[in-house]
């Protein structure tokens, strides 16, 4: 197996944030290769960047509104991307641990479409920004991060992280930190991103907050991606009552295992971390089922 089989059998094979990861470091390494590309032909490579980035102006977001989502995929600096995807590898394995998959892409969508909309709100409302609305723009997938960590700091406020120089820090410190962080730099050069930091902050919070009264602000987005994803598919038969018992081939056998395998030892983690008491009734049966398989 080549390096590319390797590639795609770990994000075939890997969670969500190992996917979301390889998003932004595919799309990462394409527009550095076009870059480099365009100045060969003495072409200015780096206005690519201005087509996928989000602009603060409202026109300008008319013309190509598509940048509310790619923005978030967008990173030109190494170490922007660096920082960012081992924050998202952290804290999405962290929020893994009390939810799903589908929940930590909806959350990382959507805390990104929160932190642009904020972004182009300040912009253009607030007289500070007045004269560099019209040719600011905002890229990184920070707003989108920041929203998980809050998140997960809401969640398990007192699980603990492991920082060099510091010892252990709990996540409610760390999230509490991040935020005033980003409120005191609204003013700075960086003011964009900081506010952007603020709106993927907000979501995070009301994503848990609405969770926590049974209401998943993610599920419409998940159900929608889903739809997308069975465009040209096949529709799969269903098996009447009665008919007898449907067979899967061994492929389709061994993708059920791995995924119960992988339910089985998230929620082990989360026993580990905050006792067999947080388990929803849910995962308590799906652990009685494995034990009595």
């Amino acid at each position: 197996m080549n390096l590319l089989d390797n590639l795609k059998e770990t994000y075939r094979q890997g969670n969500a944030a190992i996917r979301l990861i390889y998003i932004n470091v595919a799309l990462f390494v394409l527009l550095q290769a076009v870059v480099i590309i365009f100045h060969l032909f003495a072409v200015d490579g780096d206005m690519i960047f201005s087509w996928l980035a989000l602009p603060a102006a409202v026109g300008n977001l008319l013309i190509a509104p598509w940048t509310l989502i790619s923005y978030m995929f967008l990173h030109k600096d190494f170490f922007h991307l660096l920082f960012n995807m081992l924050a998202l590898y952290w804290f999405g394995r962290l929020f893994l641990m009390y939810h799903t998959g589908k929940q930590l892409t909806g959350l990382y969508l959507l805390g990104g479409i929160a932190a642009g909309v904020l972004y182009m709100l300040s912009y253009n409302i607030f007289p500070l920004f007045r004269g560099i609305t019209g040719f600011s723009i905002l890229m990184g997938a920070s707003g989108s991060i920041m929203a998980i960590i809050v998140a997960t700091a809401l969640q398990a406020p007192n699980m603990e992280m492991r920082f060099f120089l510091l010892g252990n820090v709990k996540l409610k410190y760390i999230a509490i930190v991040a935020v005033l962080i980003s409120f005191f730099g609204i003013t700075s050069s960086n003011a964009g991103g900081e506010i952007a930091h603020l709106g993927g902050a907000l979501y995070g919070y009301i994503f848990i907050v609405s969770l926590r009264r049974g209401k998943d602000t993610t599920r419409w987005l998940s159900s929608f991606i889903d739809s997308l994803s069975r465009i040209g598919k096949p529709r799969k038969m269903k098996v009447k009552k009665g008919s007898g018992r449907a067979t899967m081939t061994d492929a389709e056998f061994n993708v059920r295992k791995a995924k119960n395998m992988a339910e089985v030892d998230r929620i082990l983690d989360k026993i580990k971390a905050s006792g067999y008491g947080s388990l929803t009734d849910d995962e308590k049966s799906t652990l009685f089922q494995q034990r009595k398989n």
